[in-house]
């Protein structure tokens, strides 16, 4: 690949290192800017897909009218919102606004630097192609943003749960590749990976994506009851729908309890490899991540997932997979670490 240099110096792998980690923070902060577009019902105010000029926002009440007049064509406005006013839409359009803006900002900020570190010869051959490849999975992802708006501006004014939980997982993908990118820049492995730390952030990774179909089909409203689903621990509806393959991406229940065996999945994971890693940060920190995120999820369900908590429990699905990440990554170099620091 022109451009590329056979090896990196440790400084070159610093600067690299810290802009990923900047990247993969910009990353937590749309996913959770996501999650109050989803929670306000603002995901479906902007209905054209604009990448050059939808930069601008509405500079005068004339733009405002003709944005809201396109508004009140869509499914949600003529089925839920046909009392809202002006002043209405424009707070719903602003959380889509900033959501969208946000998506081609962190592509800027990525895209610029890393044209810059190629063409200066930053970047070791393999770690270009890797880089490169986030970005085709950045360009996937706001593809995949605007098919899945489509989908809730034809009928049913909600998006489809399955072109959601792609979109969430798209970023999740490109959140822990920047993430554990830098890790490695920062401090390479030494030995190889454990089985347990490398399943973890796997499992993190399909939880979050079971939660982006709860989150679809606005599964949280129903069972509202913990540790059981309404008086069950399997409710008698989870295979209501035929063929059975149906009931696991639209019916409430079957989501929500695959959710839920995540979770239950992960509270006997995560001890376990708490217990390995004890004596680490990142062992440490996984176990703090789960309980606060589970705390977040059981209070998310009581009290009907207010928007302030759903979007907490959203970010805290993001800092979880961080969590794991770190902690399979420090599963590769503690033990040098240990040895450095032993006394002699």
């Amino acid at each position: 690949m022109p451009g590329t240099i056979a090896a990196m110096t440790d400084r070159d792998r610093r600067i690299v290192a810290g802009w990923l980690f900047l990247c993969a923070a910009l990353v937590l902060a749309i996913v959770v800017v996501g999650g109050v577009t989803r929670l306000t019902r603002s995901g479906l105010s902007i209905v054209e897909w604009q990448p050059l000029i939808g930069v601008l926002p509405p500079l005068s009440h004339a733009d405002w009218e003709a944005l809201f007049a396109q508004y009140r064509e869509t499914p949600e406005f003529r089925l839920v919102n046909s009392n809202m006013t002006l002043e209405g839409f424009k707070g719903i359009f602003w959380w889509e606004y900033i959501h969208r803006l946000l998506a081609r900002g962190i592509g800027l900020v990525f895209l610029l630097p890393l044209l810059f570190f190629q063409f200066a010869k930053k970047l070791d051959r393999a770690l270009a192609l890797k880089l490169w490849g986030i970005f085709v999975l950045g360009a996937l992802q706001g593809a995949m943003g605007w098919i899945m708006v489509q989908s809730g501006l034809i009928d049913d004014p909600k998006v489809n749960p399955v072109r959601l939980s792609a979109h969430l997982g798209i970023a999740l993908a490109i959140f822990a590749a920047e993430l554990w990118i830098a890790m490695q820049l920062a401090s390479p492995r030494v030995r190889p990976f454990e089985t347990l730390a490398v399943l973890l952030p796997v499992a993190v990774f399909l939880m979050a994506l079971s939660g982006g179909m709860v989150a679809g089909l606005r599964a949280g409203s129903a069972y509202q009851t913990f540790p059981l689903m309404n008086g069950h621990v399997v409710p008698p509806e989870v295979l209501m729908l035929e063929p059975w393959w149906r009931n696991f991406l639209y019916n409430m229940a079957t989501v929500q309890l695959v959710h839920r065996a995540f979770f239950w999945l992960l509270a006997i994971l995560i001890p376990l490899a708490w217990w390995q890693m004890r004596h680490t940060p990142a062992g440490n920190a996984l176990l703090a991540a789960f309980v606060v995120q589970g705390a977040l999820g059981i209070a998310t369900l009581l009290m009907g997932v207010p928007v302030g908590l759903g979007a907490a429990h959203q970010g805290g699905a993001v800092l979880l997979l961080a969590a794991a990440l770190w902690n399979a990554h420090s599963a590769g170099v503690w033990p040098a670490m240990r040895q450095v620091h032993a006394p002699a």
